[in-house]
């Protein structure tokens, strides 16, 4: 009887692995050694796909990218509603892969799916009329808060322990230990006033340029 035959190794099954170890341990559990393990091969072959572990990682951090929808910023979308729709898949492309965070915020670099998610956001800012300067800058204001929201949770950093915040030394804590277990209600809740007041504020920026135009 023949011997099954190994899935053929490809950057895809690669990046899947690599993915999965980054979700389960974080970015240092991953290494050539431990991505052969768990694909069944041998250490030297992962190189005839990636050079390095750097660009592992980069690669399962272009996944993460490409699971954000672009769509919003077609067809002449009114461009703070867009930056809402969007803002809000890609926390959520995030917040399901949160220990790759750390790789996307050093930026697009060549990665493909982050260079698309780049040009989308500037094309649409720039065709709604503002400055390519000022463009840019919204862009890169608008990384700074999703990502810095997918980093960790506020909520969830409190402990479940009513012990552990005496009023006597946090006079204003006495709920804090109910925090932890509403953590999705309250970190969801304070992307949504952040992102609103963000909005607000580029909004009132969005009119004083249209009326000096």
């Amino acid at each position: 009887m023949a011997r099954p035959r190994k899935p053929l190794l490809s950057r895809d099954r690669i990046v899947e692995a690599a993915g999965a170890l980054v979700d389960a341990e974080g970015l240092e559990a991953v290494s050539t050694r431990r991505l052969a393990a768990a694909l069944g091969v041998s250490g030297p072959s992962l190189y005839n796909h990636f050079r390095t572990k750097d660009e592992i990682l980069d690669a399962v951090a272009d996944s993460v990218s490409a699971r954000v929808d672009l769509s919003m910023f077609e067809g002449g979308r009114d461009w703070r509603a867009a930056l809402h729709a969007w803002a809000h898949s890609y926390r959520d492309a995030l917040a399901d892969h949160p220990n790759i965070v750390p790789v996307l915020a050093r930026g697009p670099g060549r990665r493909p799916a982050g260079l698309r998610l780049a040009d989308a956001v500037f094309g649409a800012m720039t065709a709604a009329g503002w400055p390519p300067a000022q463009a840019t800058r919204i862009g890169a204001l608008m990384r700074y808060f999703i990502l810095g929201s997918a980093v960790a949770s506020f909520a969830r950093g409190f402990v479940d322990d009513r012990t552990a915040y005496d009023p006597a030394d946090y006079p204003h804590l006495g709920q804090a230990h109910l925090l932890a277990e509403r953590g999705r209600e309250v970190d969801e809740g304070a992307f949504e006033t952040g992102l609103t007041a963000l909005l607000d504020g580029l909004a009132l920026q969005y009119e004083a340029l249209k009326e000096t135009a």
